[in-house]
């Protein structure tokens, strides 16, 4: 069993962003939907919880009423190997949301998402302080992340305009 996993707090959204979080991220599935009863506050038998699986990460989505939003102050994080998953996740996850700066995005449910080429950080962290330069001055320009002028920012192929 996981020890922290995140609750996911949406209006009455819950089970709709669970089953669309299940088809994108492959090895995930909705694990419970549990239901408001007699007492409420919801509806009897509309949907207060869905606990679902994230490439084996454990997630709670609740509705929990119009009272919170989600905002970029929490963001999720995905490794991506290559440019085609890239492409893939920021293409899944913008869809009828926002995009943003350097990889970030919100999704349809407002939901910050940060979709990352894993090679970034080893980059953005080579003890050569230009190349690291060079790579964060090339990230800062783009919002979906471009691996192939990342790696040539990084070599010193071509300098960020």
């Amino acid at each position: 069993m996981q020890k922290i996993s995140a609750c996911l707090w949406f209006d009455n959204q819950a089970e709709e962003a669970a089953e669309f979080y299940v088809s994108v991220f492959d090895n995930s599935r909705i694990v419970e939907v549990s239901r408001y009863g007699e007492p409420g506050p919801g509806a009897e038998g509309s949907v207060l919880t869905v606990a679902f699986q994230l490439e084996g990460q454990d997630f709670l989505a609740l509705n929990g009423g119009p009272v919170f939003q989600f905002s970029e102050a929490i963001s999720f994080v995905i490794d991506c190997r290559s440019q085609e998953e890239v492409d893939y996740f920021w293409e899944k996850l913008s869809e009828g949301g926002e995009t943003g700066q350097c990889g970030w995005l919100k999704d349809r449910f407002g939901v910050s998402w940060q979709v990352v080429p894993a090679a970034l950080g080893e980059m953005m962290s080579d003890p050569d302080p230009e190349k690291a330069r060079r790579v964060t001055e090339a990230m800062l320009q783009m919002t979906k992340l471009d691996v192939p002028t990342l790696k040539l920012a990084y070599e010193g192929q071509v300098s960020p305009q």
